[in-house]
């Protein structure tokens, strides 16, 4: 495979540029004006935060994205799938409210937001991974399957399991439908916290699998019946059920790659990323702790793969912020130095395997060209 051409530039302007004009005049760079957009459905598969997070990326960077994809003839719009974990996104009311709140709009962002996988993350699409290793079919997000071209535009950021969130997560992690992610993370069963649990019978009345009785007077879910849909997680509105993220990470990593490429599979697909405000975590945290690398700059690709090894190369190539998650680690005298920023933020994490995997499956390729602008 030949070298992948991943296009960059750094956030410098002067005072006839924008950011926006600076962004949009990458990805007609990198190509983005070769996809046949006239007509089409384009879903721009990004995160919208959690409530209280301000790491995500603004909306004013997704507005250049999709002035320039109606200027080319499509019809954009925001799209991200509900989550696994209780919070502030995971069923589509509570997920549209929280895109409202953190700036995303139709007027901030001259499209309008469809939740990818329905109302409690159970509209969704069974689609065949290409080349699947841990994962034979994905379960996707219906909005992102019915999409005839997709746009990926993610901050790329740490993490606290798969070590950064880049064009890959975004887009495998981030388009499971709730029943998708929990075969991405565990490919285990909701449980219940009794103490939270209200006996409102909620969860029973959404169960497909009659798993769900009341015996003690709390909800409990027969292990061997679940299928692990999920619906559960939605219908709770006291965030009594969860799944556990028992897997091995390694896998987890794999099943991303296998579901980007199940996602991004027959249809156009570009990615683009932004380097900044790199927190240590995820934007799915209700927090967002200081950044841990200085802003390097925005990088279009039609690789994925090749993507996120250049946004992972320029990382390790920035001098880590001293008033950070990754600094103090660093300056603690007894710290064992990984020479990874990212494990030397998050000791714990893997995220070379995500890259490997996706290049072993024809993803993509981590052999690439950086072309700066």
């Amino acid at each position: 495979m030949e070298k992948a051409k991943v296009y960059f530039t750094d956030f410098r302007t002067n005072l006839d540029v924008s950011q926006g004009v600076k962004l949009q005049r990458l990805c007609r760079r990198a190509g983005i004006g070769d996809i046949d957009f006239e007509g089409k459905f384009v879903a721009i598969k990004m995160h919208f935060g959690e409530l209280g997070n301000f790491s995500y990326i603004r909306p004013n960077y997704v507005k250049a994205v999709a002035d320039l994809i109606k200027e080319l003839g499509g019809k954009p719009f925001l799209t991200d799938a509900n989550t696994l974990y209780p919070g502030s996104r995971k069923n589509a009311v509570d997920h549209l409210y929280n895109a409202e709140v953190n700036g995303f709009n139709s007027v901030t962002t001259g499209c309008y937001v469809i939740i990818a996988d329905g109302l409690k993350g159970t509209d969704e699409a069974e689609v065949p991974v290409p080349n699947g290793e841990y994962c034979k079919e994905a379960l996707i997000g219906r909005a992102l399957y019915d999409a005839d071209i997709i746009i990926s535009l993610s901050h790329f950021k740490g993490h606290e399991m798969t070590g950064f969130g880049g064009a890959i997560k975004n887009i495998g992690m981030g388009g499971g439908s709730r029943a998708g992610k929990m075969q991405q993370h565990s490919d285990g069963k909701p449980t219940v916290d009794p103490a939270l649990c209200r006996n409102c019978k909620k969860c029973a009345n959404e169960c497909g699998s009659d798993a769900i009785s009341y015996d003690t007077g709390k909800a409990v879910i027969d292990q061997d019946a679940c299928k692990g849909c999920g619906r559960c997680i939605g219908a709770c509105a006291f965030d009594a059920i969860s799944a556990e993220n028992d897997t091995a990470l390694e896998s987890l990593c794999a099943k991303m790659a296998e579901y980007t490429a199940a996602i991004c599979n027959g249809k156009p697909c570009f990615h683009i990323s932004l380097i900044m405000d790199v927190s240590p975590n995820c934007d799915c945290h209700g927090e967002n702790d200081a950044p841990i690398l200085p802003n390097i700059g925005m990088l279009a690709s039609f690789d994925p793969v090749a993507l996120d090894q250049a946004c992972a190369d320029l990382c390790q190539k920035a001098t880590p912020i001293r008033n950070s998650q990754l600094g103090d680690n660093l300056a603690k005298p007894d710290w064992h130095h990984h020479h990874d920023h990212f494990l030397d933020s998050n000791p714990n994490v893997k995220w070379k395997e995500t890259l490997e995997h996706g290049e072993k499956i024809g993803l993509g390729t981590r052999d690439y060209e950086l072309i700066t602008m």
